[in-house]
């Protein structure tokens, strides 16, 4: 299954997680929650293609090999980093913050 916008991605990962907090997910309040915190270095689609994206080598989201990654894997690069001397940590996101932004990660899928 290939969600292709975020309420269907958060419906399918709802179905296949059996995850409460994803069924709850707001779509718009993970696309302004990625805006304000992710976009920056990560693009608005995920590509890594913003100027800092490209200064620090970040990874595109889009590809196979980076949507194989569990969620799990990327709740925890979202809370705790994957580089601390690139990306920001934030610790401060409840975890249905976190499960949003997964499931508006999923939607980068090419």
């Amino acid at each position: 299954m290939k969600p292709v916008r975020l309420g269907a991605a958060l419906v399918a990962a709802s179905l296949l997680l059996g995850t409460s907090a994803m069924a709850q997910a707001d779509p718009k309040k993970a696309e302004r929650g990625w805006k304000s915190k992710c976009a920056s270095c990560h693009g608005a689609t995920g590509k890594g293609d913003t100027d800092k994206g490209k200064e620090l080598k970040i990874v595109d989201m889009t590809t196979p090999a980076f949507q194989a990654k569990s969620d799990a894997e990327l709740k925890k690069a979202i809370v705790e980093g994957v580089d601390k001397q690139k990306g920001h940590t934030f610790k401060d996101l409840t975890p249905e913050q976190v499960d949003a932004l997964v499931a508006y990660i999923r939607t980068f899928k090419k």
